[in-house]
């Protein structure tokens, strides 16, 4: 082969363009390897993101955080309305039962003054215009409250003026003068 060849150089191999580059990567990373020796060299494999956490933008991000607000939000507003009814509720019924034990106490008082058979006597005099057998019961009237105060009076206030049993009869019976 060599008489063929007879006055010319042989051929070199030529590179290809991609033979090219991959031989430049080859050189810069060796080269920036030598440079950082504090850093470990690149995996050809590793990929950069620029898409931030779970590779989304920065606007995604915003709007997934909204939503998981507004969820949150949402998933708390039902049970707190729930509970600030429910404690007004129970405040309310707190006071009512207050209310009712105050009550209460003073129908004890009551009960407790009526257990003596003198009150009982005095309330039976007063309210109900009873006397004792054998007494005589005698009605005071004053001048300005005879006949005529009674003339000029609202039916209504005629009725006030009488003993509770007349007006529960009258109320039974209907009649009204």
């Amino acid at each position: 082969m060599p008489e063929r060849e007879h006055g010319r150089q042989p051929r070199r191999r030529q590179e290809t363009s991609a033979q090219r580059r991959g031989s430049d990567r080859a050189r810069r990373a060796a080269s920036s390897d030598q440079q950082r020796p504090s850093r470990s060299p690149r995996k050809p494999a590793e990929r950069t993101r620029t898409g931030g956490a779970f590779g989304l933008s920065a606007t995604r991000q915003a709007a997934v955080l909204a939503m998981v607000v507004c969820a949150l939000a949402l998933s708390v507003a039902v049970p707190l309305r729930t509970y600030l009814t429910q404690h007004a509720q129970v405040q309310q019924e707190l006071a009512a039962q207050a209310q009712l034990q105050q009550q209460e106490q003073q129908l004890e008082q009551r009960k407790q003054q009526l257990s003596d058979p003198a009150e009982i006597q005095a309330e039976a005099r007063s309210r109900l215009g009873m006397v004792m057998p054998g007494e005589t019961p005698y009605t005071v009237q004053l001048p300005g409250d005879g006949q005529q105060g009674d003339q000029h009076g609202s039916p209504q206030q005629q009725a006030a003026d009488k003993p509770w049993f007349e007006q529960l009869w009258t109320s039974i019976t209907g009649s009204g003068s």
